[in-house]
């Protein structure tokens, strides 16, 4: 009995020597001296370093003098490496430092720890150097992504702005350029084509409509450069921001009926339309901020007119509740110029409606819409517009082939 308890005994007191020698070794092994070919603990350090070229020191924080406990567990790789001071000892250092310790902690300034928490969590991520416990959900642009078993697990959506197809058109020949707007950051190509387009498709309708009859000119006949705000400065209305309403087929038929009535009334008429007052009254067929016609709305403008932009200004009512959001707050009888009650804007006195009459097609050969724009001033548009079109700077747009297939209709303004 006493025989076995000495040999165990003296098995323990020569495994702690051992150990002791080994971590020595280990912390005085010059960096660098040890190949694939070396034996030892030496080898099996050298090798963990080479497993793991990560951000261990930044992570971790450095230590001063000589610390054992000042190490980084790299569980994935089943390896350890060290961000103290011994490291600078002799030259190169010591084999078994983090890799990036020589980036991060030997300068001259006295190294400090970080202030993310250690030793590590057993579980969580990290995302630009931000410590995210399990469970955690953060936004990446468009993505939404979950912190599970240490990874990140995002969604897959395509978002409006990505800067691969930025730097993709702007090095191809498209003859347009594309730009980041910080507006449409965090938005799905399906969230831009619904709120920030909104004009349905031109109706069977509208294309059977017989064209206005008029006579074009031989294309060397127009000016080289032509803009309807050169020649009516005072008369054409700016665009309106629409936001995240998809009610382009208000805004650029308000649009173009005010610099209609402002042209055609030689300037004594330059009150700006409603967008609000179609998208809130314009109900039959349309869907307000969820798209319409713009047929609907020439025909709306006809029967029943609009106010001022002045009094019925654009979201003039989100301080309401969610219940008033599409309440039309202007009512008309036929045949008045006038709304039955004030302005919606307590401020603006003027509750005129403004009327239209019948709208009408000019044809899509490229010299005549020309020569109507030259003449009565600007026309109303729709245009096939993709992914892309939401990057758009400067140009002459057009799908660039760079992004994907999937498109929707848009109605615009066209000044010249």
């Amino acid at each position: 009995m006493w025989l076995k308890s000495e040999i165990l005994l003296l098995y323990c007191i020569a495994s702690e020597v051992w150990m002791t020698r080994q971590l020595d070794s280990r912390k005085k092994v010059p960096r660098g001296l040890y190949s694939v070919e070396d034996s030892g603990s030496a080898k099996g350090n050298r090798l963990k370093r080479s497993l793991y070229q990560g951000r261990s020191c930044r992570v971790r924080g450095c230590c001063t003098g000589r610390d054992d406990g000042c190490s980084f567990n790299i569980i994935s790789k089943a390896a350890v490496c060290y961000c103290d001071q011994f490291c600078t000892s002799g030259s190169p250092g010591p084999v078994d430092c983090c890799a990036d310790y020589w980036e991060v902690c030997d300068h001259p300034a006295e190294p400090t720890r970080s202030d993310e928490p250690w030793p590590p969590p057993a579980s969580g991520c990290y995302k630009d150097g931000q410590y995210y416990g399990e469970g955690t959900i953060i936004k990446d642009n468009c993505n939404s992504c979950k912190c599970f078993q240490g990874l990140w697990k995002c969604s897959k959506e395509v978002c409006l702005v990505r800067q691969d197809l930025i730097q993709r058109i702007n090095s191809g020949d498209y003859g347009w350029k594309a730009d980041n707007y910080s507006q449409f950051w965090g938005m799905t190509v399906g969230e831009g084509f619904k709120k920030r387009l909104g004009t349905f498709p031109p109706s069977h309708s509208l294309l059977n409509m017989r064209e206005a009859s008029g006579n074009s000119l031989p294309e060397e006949k127009f000016p080289e450069f032509f803009s309807a705000t050169y020649k009516w400065p005072d008369w054409i209305h700016d665009p309106l921001d629409q936001r995240n309403c998809g009610a382009s087929w208000a805004f650029s038929t308000a649009s173009v009926a005010a610099d209609r009535i402002t042209i055609r009334s030689e300037g004594q008429i330059t009150d700006n339309l409603s967008a609000q007052n179609l998208i809130s009254c314009d109900t039959r067929n349309q869907h307000g901020c969820n798209g319409g016609s713009i047929d609907g709305a020439w025909r709306y403008l006809k029967t029943h007119g609009v106010v001022s932009y002045a009094c019925y200004p654009s979201f003039w009512n989100d301080h309401l509740q969610p219940s008033s959001e599409n309440r039309c707050y202007v009512s008309s009888e036929y045949g008045k110029n006038h709304t039955n009650g004030p302005c919606p804007n307590a401020l603006e006195e003027s509750n005129r409606l403004y009327l239209c009459a019948s709208h009408y097609r000019v044809s899509s050969k490229e010299t005549v819409i020309m020569k109507e724009i030259m003449d009565k001033g600007p026309v109303q548009a729709i245009m096939k517009v993709y992914e892309d079109f939401f990057l758009y700077k400067e140009g002459i747009y057009r799908c660039s082939q760079k992004a994907g297939s999937k498109w929707r209709t848009h109605s615009v303004k066209l000044l010249g």
